[in-house]
């Protein structure tokens, strides 16, 4: 990246926070706290209000905002991807939020680039998440969670029940978004359980923000949470190889049991999945019978050998029946 680029790059960094500290700008740039300060002083020489505190970081004068931004066909390309990606695993509450910024940033570029993006936008396709029918839940919810965490507001909650299968009317404090099983899950203290609580946001009936404001410091972060209940065992870290053809064979099917990551090992795919309960998982799995291999935990290959012999057990008196 030449200097005038750089530049450019730094005051785009410090518009996007409030207070930007020189270490920061040297790690996102790869320089020196000595070519910081230089890029910082001579933004300032060219009229760019750079304010400047001892200990806490820069920042730009209130008010002061860049001249339209240009995107290379790379950012622009990365932002067509985020667009699809916020398409089919985003709420329509955000979707129209994002689809404005879209038409705002496609506003800014070039009409090669503009023409570039069109032709790429065809040529990119991700499927959509199909819910059971009837099961329309959430589909306004994820901007409103989102001012909620920020303002550290509490939630008033109707929420189907998986497992009792009623409605329970909860007042929430929200500690943040989680994805995985192909769901949002929102993540908060229960006053009603009196405890934390794991929230699939497809499954919230009817949510508002309450006037109630709670303090955000007596709960912790999100990855501290996520951190604990990995520890403790309440989401299950498993680890299993699949023959190649069934691998591909599951590709969408994984996600909803938790998909994580994936290794090639050649004629195998070993898959590390995040599960709240390993009887599903296991049961879930024995449909493959010898194409799947687990790796851990071993509690989990003991309920398949349970399985099997409960599958050998119920077909032997079946047989012996007829």
């Amino acid at each position: 990246m030449n200097r005038i680029d750089r530049l450019h790059a730094i005051l785009t960094h410090l518009q996007s926070k409030k207070k930007v500290t020189a270490q920061d700008i040297a790690d996102r740039f790869n320089i020196s706290l000595r070519t910081v300060y230089r890029d910082v002083k001579a933004l300032e020489e060219s009229g760019v209000p750079v304010i400047g505190e001892a200990g806490i970081g820069y920042s730009v004068m209130e008010g002061y905002r860049l001249p339209p931004v240009m995107f290379t066909q790379e950012e622009a390309s990365a932002l067509l991807m985020g667009a699809k990606l916020a398409e089919k695993f985003t709420d329509m509450s955000v979707r129209k939020h994002f689809d404005g910024a879209l038409y705002k940033i496609k506003a800014v570029l070039r009409g090669s680039d503009k023409d570039y993006v069109e032709k790429l936008s065809s040529h990119i396709h991700i499927t959509e998440r199909r819910l059971p029918l009837g099961q329309d839940f959430g589909q306004q919810h994820l901007s409103n969670i989102q001012h909620a965490i920020v303002h550290r507001r509490c939630l008033k909650i109707l929420y189907n029940s998986s497992y009792k299968e009623e409605l329970t009317s909860r007042v929430v404090e929200p500690i943040g978004l989680y994805y995985y099983g192909n769901s949002w899950h929102l993540i908060a203290w229960c006053k009603l359980r009196n405890d934390y609580r794991d929230f699939r946001v497809d499954k919230i009936n009817t949510l508002a923000i309450a006037e109630e404001c709670f303090d955000a410091t007596a709960h912790p972060s999100l990855k501290e949470y996520i951190d604990k209940i990995q520890n403790h065992g309440q989401l299950q870290e498993a680890v299993v190889i699949f023959d190649k053809d069934i691998a591909r064979q599951i590709t969408s099917y994984k996600y909803y049991f938790g998909f994580v990551s994936e290794e090639d090992l050649g004629e195998r795919v070993r898959m590390k999945f995040l599960t709240g309960c390993l009887d599903s998982f296991g049961r879930w799995l024995i449909s493959y019978t010898n194409a799947v291999e687990i790796v851990s935990p071993g509690s989990l290959h003991e309920k398949m050998v349970r399985y099997t012999e409960e599958l050998r057990d119920h077909y032997s008196e079946e047989m012996l029946i007829s």
